[in-house]
């Protein structure tokens, strides 16, 4: 349960902690060393869970009407045609 009501500056700390883990997963899928693919996976999974859990919480303060600066969202997430937080969309890789 809630105790506290949300202001935007938790938002903006919201979007910070996305964009931490955002950092995080990209440095575990490009550089982290383990021991095999599973380990990888296993810690992938639960960094994108808890990135999961925060971006939930930073939409749901946004569909609450917190107000919030579109040019400090992480780079991962956009604003749609109607002023909500949604997940950018991921380039695909270019074959060279």
């Amino acid at each position: 349960m809630q105790t506290y009501s949300p202001t935007k500056y938790h938002l903006v700390d919201l979007h910070k902690e996305i964009d931490l883990f955002d950092r995080k997963i990209a440095y575990c899928r490009q550089f982290e060393k383990f021991n095999g693919e599973n380990e990888r996976a296993s810690a992938l999974s639960k960094l994108q869970k808890k990135r999961l859990s925060l971006l939930k919480t930073a939409m749901s303060f946004t569909a609450q009407g917190i107000e919030f600066d579109p040019k400090f969202l992480p780079r991962s997430l956009a604003v749609d045609a109607n002023g909500q937080i949604t997940e950018a969309p991921q380039p695909t890789p270019q074959a060279v």
